[in-house]
């Protein structure tokens, strides 16, 4: 099943370039979602492990071809996991078995075929690029190449898997990782000869080509480069890369906004993105939502540009009645800009009517969709006057905003 979207890649190959091969067909069964989605596909952090290993290599001077062997049940975890992504690899069906994806992958290259080829792990989402130029130099010296790091823990073998037998020399032992790298055609010629003599039992290429009498080189692994296998597995991915977003993120800043607007003729408020059924309308030059005002103004300060009136001047007539949700999606791209992120929002509704406590969820629900902020970092809250002062006589609401962002560390925006 080769993909309609083949790689657009050079069909020349770039200079000096080496194919990949990821076989992504496995559904493994210890981590899969309730949705029955493969490890593969699941999201962590913000992303899923095949789409990181393909940024990844993308993001190699001199990757080629990328192919990718998935199992066709899977088109559409496939296709919402990579995104637009899945126009710059090839894609080809996998087979029963590990060894059989990756035969496939390989065949679908021998047309105009690389001199090196690269096969991962779709689910080693911590590769590193120093860990593929390894590879690659390693495949050219040698020809067959796997990187594999030293052993910790004491290894020891197991009559039944409950008594201990005798312990093994750790020494002597390694745990094998990919990217495994090898000349192409001598994979290609391995692949062939172990499905001619109807032999699917290995589990890695680096085996295979032993099997085929290659000299297998070891090269330096990364304990960095896990393989994601059970549900542990992907909470502490989620965890690692949520942690070190914030680390890259050291320069925390608070900003806090405030506004108001008067009531006048109308049915109903916007309030945090959210029409809300009123006696009265707020009167200003857009659509009057002082929630996402607020809002606006707080993420601005965080960042020292300016505020509200700054950016959309309400002297010019494109904001004139404009969905005040546009004004807060520029402050978090404006966030996003300086590579920041923004970490939480806290937006307080001063008024005596309407009620905002049955409109809470849907305002959080609407700023999370604003703002890309997860709804559970995003809090509502609403109060009184206790009839005190204009928002007590009901003469207008107010807003008052607190928001935290995350930027990375500008050591020419510290004064000595």
């Amino acid at each position: 099943m080769a993909s309609d979207s083949t790689a657009p890649r050079d069909p020349k190959q770039k200079k000096d370039s080496f194919a990949v091969i990821l076989p992504a067909a496995g559904r493994g069964q210890r981590a899969a979602s309730e949705d029955s989605r493969p490890k593969q596909y699941q999201p962590i952090d913000g992303s899923c492990p095949l789409k990181r290993v393909i940024d990844c290599f993308l993001s190699h001077p001199r990757t080629g071809q990328i192919v990718i062997a998935i199992n066709p049940a899977d088109s559409d975890f496939f296709q919402q996991a990579v995104g637009p992504l899945a126009n710059r690899v090839t894609v080809v069906a996998g087979g029963d078995s590990r060894q059989e994806s990756i035969r496939n992958a390989l065949e679908a290259l021998a047309p105009s075929p690389p001199r090196i080829v690269l096969v991962h792990d779709a689910a080693r989402p911590f590769l590193s690029l120093r860990t593929i130029d390894l590879a690659v130099a390693a495949a050219k010296e040698h020809g067959a190449a796997v990187p594999a790091i030293r052993l910790s823990d004491t290894i020891i073998e197991t009559s039944d898997g409950s008594m201990r037998d005798g312990t093994l020399d750790r020494d002597r032992l390694r745990a094998v990782q990919t990217p495994q790298a090898f000349r192409f055609d001598a994979l290609l010629a391995a692949h062939r000869a172990a499905a001619g003599q109807n032999r699917h039992d290995f589990t890695d290429d680096g085996a295979l080509m032993a099997w085929q009498g290659h000299p297998v080189h070891i090269f330096e692994g990364d304990p960095n480069n896990v393989k994601l296998t059970t549900p542990t597995d992907m909470t502490a991915a989620e965890q690692r890369l949520a942690l070190s977003r914030l680390l890259a993120h050291p320069d925390v800043r608070i900003g806090t906004g405030f506004d108001v607007h008067a009531f006048g003729p109308g049915d109903h408020v916007v309030l945090g993105g959210v029409a809300i059924p009123h006696g009265k309308a707020l009167t200003g030059h857009s659509d009057a939502d002082v929630a996402l005002h607020a809002l606006t103004d707080a993420l601005l300060g965080a960042i020292g540009d300016g505020d509200i009136g700054t950016h959309f001047p309400p002297s010019d007539m494109r904001w004139k009645g404009a969905d005040s949700a546009v004004f807060l999606r520029e402050a978090v791209a404006k966030v996003v800009g300086r590579q920041g992120i923004v970490t939480h929002l806290d937006v307080t509704i001063i008024c005596e009517a309407p009620k905002i406590g049955p409109y809470r969820e849907a305002i959080r629900q609407r700023l999370a969709e604003i703002t890309s902020v997860p709804a559970g970092r995003i809090s509502v809250k609403a109060t009184t006057t206790e009839r005190l002062g204009f928002a007590g006589r009901e003469e207008g609401i107010a807003a008052l905003a607190s928001v935290t962002v995350r930027l990375p560390f500008d050591a020419e925006q510290v004064e000595p």
